[in-house]
């Protein structure tokens, strides 16, 4: 797709090949992204004499950070659909005026967001588990990352209107930038070379947020240049009403990775009970499907501006071929994995160090998560279709209903019973009462919106 033909090709384009285009990039930016946390963590666990205890204090900076991301998602996944719909209805001005206000929530939630974390990160991060030993190196990276903050808040919320608009390749340009810059200068500030002082987790900080400007600048100028559709027309006067619209529809999401937050940490206490290796084997397989299921999220991620733009433009028989070739690119990628999962889960596991205790526990328990993550794939699929409607609500009861109630509720069921790998089955038990759950309300909700 070229600048020219971007709208009408999310209106005229086969669907099979929009869906590809549209997701590839987002794929490629995901994996990206996933190094970069592997490498950074790498480098801050090799720094002389304090690796693990530096390690452990930015591990605790996850939560602050997972809130950071859930917030900039409220932007992004409540203004670039309904941008999306507008465009879809030919009315870019719309568009451009919903991707002004999204911008201006931005700021106002990055200068909430960094005065809160900053004045109690020490206070959030002891909260969290940090020690006396461990404290330190988490204060040091929260509060430099914390100051930068607003430029990923500026990433992730404004890359879903790039995507929206067709150009997947910008969005993936923007994070690749980022992570690549990043790479390169953590060993610099972090160990102290060529001359600079050794900064240890606060230059493992400052390297993101030097990366995440660089990304943030290279995706504004990039878009200015190619971008004719909805430019960049910030506005630091928002309209209330459609700041009420975008956070009506971008909510849920938000809510829905805060909370998910609350749900490791309950499923953690429940696993717990068993051993703390079960703990740690949990901890991987959640790393596992992060990397494995990444294709999955770069198709939703091309779903939602297909479903969008072609709902504005009142085609709903390309809404329900985005959806079918959604769930089949999905599995299909998916199956990949699965076959590896299945069938040695143990070599999957020794990549991350295990132990025989580890290996024991955790192998039985990434072959029936396998069997859920594959399960999640028509759930993923009808909450992005949904979220493409704007019918956020709708969406959120779906990932609530399979990704936290249901498992929680099925775990504290099955502990009693004494068998660890019952806990395990009590994922791909809400998975499978989660697939009819999400047909029913998209046929429900979905349907009857797109009944034009």
């Amino acid at each position: 797709m070229n600048s020219k033909s971007n709208a009408q090709a999310m209106e005229t384009e086969k669907i099979p090949r929009l869906l590809a285009q549209l997701a590839i990039p987002a794929v490629v930016a995901q994996i990206i992204n996933l190094l970069y946390n592997i490498v950074d963590r790498i480098y801050i666990g090799h720094i002389p004499g304090v690796g693990a205890a530096a390690l452990t204090g930015v591990g605790l900076f996850t939560p602050i950070l997972m809130l950071i991301n859930a917030f900039a998602m409220l932007a992004g996944s409540g203004g670039a659909p309904r941008a999306a719909i507008s465009m879809g209805k030919k009315d870019n001005k719309t568009a451009e005026k919903i991707l002004g206000n999204c911008f201006a929530i931005l700021m106002l939630m990055a200068a909430a967001l960094t005065v809160i974390f900053f004045t109690f990160a020490p206070q959030l991060l002891t909260m969290f588990g940090a020690s006396d030993k461990t404290l330190p190196y988490g204060v040091d990276y929260a509060r430099i990352y914390i100051l930068g903050s607003i430029f990923v808040l500026i990433v992730m919320g404004m890359n879903p209107f790039i995507t929206t608009q067709g150009f997947a390749k910008i969005s993936m340009m923007t994070t690749v930038i980022g992570a690549v810059i990043n790479i390169i200068l953590d060993p610099i500030f972090i160990f102290g070379w060529f001359g600079l002082p050794r900064m240890e987790t606060a230059g493992a900080a400052l390297a993101t947020v030097i990366g995440q400007f660089m990304g943030c600048l290279a995706g504004m100028l990039i878009n200015k240049k190619w971008n004719p559709e909805i430019p960049f027309a910030f506005t630091l006067k928002p309209d209330w009403e459609s700041v009420r619209e975008i956070i009506k529809v971008g909510f849920p999401s938000t809510l829905v990775q805060i909370f998910t937050s609350v749900v490791n940490m309950a499923m953690n206490a429940i696993v717990i009970t068993f051993s703390s290796t079960a703990v740690a084997a949990f901890g991987i397989c959640t790393k596992i499907q992060n990397i494995t299921t990444v294709g999955v999220h770069g198709i939703t991620n091309g779903l939602i501006p297909i479903v969008a733009y072609n709902y504005g433009a009142k085609q709903k028989e390309r809404i329900r071929q985005s959806i079918r070739y959604g769930i089949l690119y999905g599995g299909g990628l998916f199956l990949i994995f699965f076959a590896v999962l299945e069938s040695c889960p143990g070599f999957v596991l020794k990549l991350f160090d295990a132990s025989d205790n580890l290996m024991n526990i955790g192998v039985p328990a990434l072959r029936i998560l396998a069997v859920a993550y594959l399960l999640s794939i028509p759930g993923l699929i009808y909450q992005a279709s949904l979220q493409g409607l704007s019918l956020g609500k709708e969406s959120m009861y779906i990932s609530m209903t399979r990704q936290a109630i249901l498992p929680l509720v099925f775990a504290f069921i099955l502990k009693w019973f004494g068998n660890l790998n019952l806990i395990w089955v009590s994922f791909v038990l809400a998975e499978l009462c989660g697939i009819p759950l999400a047909m029913m309300l998209w046929k429900r909700k979905g349907e009857k919106q797109i009944q034009f």
